[in-house]
């Protein structure tokens, strides 16, 4: 069984806030202490581009950017190279539907629901 208290104490809102219900994750979602704390140090003793700079600092920004894409790859049971990482949903809703443009031929369908966020339904208008 999932044990919901112990999830939650790793997200610092909850100290302030212990009966917070949040369901506006699409928008922003809430950080968990450790997520957290990475973002300090990169912010606090980084601060850099990475893939940009050659320069030691941008070389370990580097280093722990495609640290995170073998992460997450193993993590989804993926290659290395099928990982992109984007500035959101909607960028990313953008780059998929562009990548599908010339896959698509004429009388093609994508078929989308009035529940979809408007940032979801754009890119695919767009197509």
């Amino acid at each position: 069984m999932i044990d919901v208290k112990k999830i939650r104490q790793q997200f610092p809102i909850y100290d302030a806030n212990p009966d917070l219900v949040y369901l506006d994750t699409a928008a922003s979602s809430l950080k968990p202490k450790v997520v957290i704390d990475v973002v300090d140090h990169y912010y606090s003793k980084l601060g850099v581009n990475v893939h940009r700079g050659v320069y030691g600092l941008s070389y370990e920004a580097t280093d722990l950017y495609e640290a995170a894409r073998t992460t997450v790859a193993k993590f989804l049971n993926a290659k290395f190279e099928e990982i992109v990482f984007t500035r959101g949903t909607t960028s990313a809703l953008n780059l998929v539907a562009s990548s599908y443009l010339e896959k698509l031929n004429p009388g093609d369908e994508i078929i989308t629901s009035e529940l979809e966020h408007h940032s979801s339904v754009l890119p695919w208008m767009q197509v």
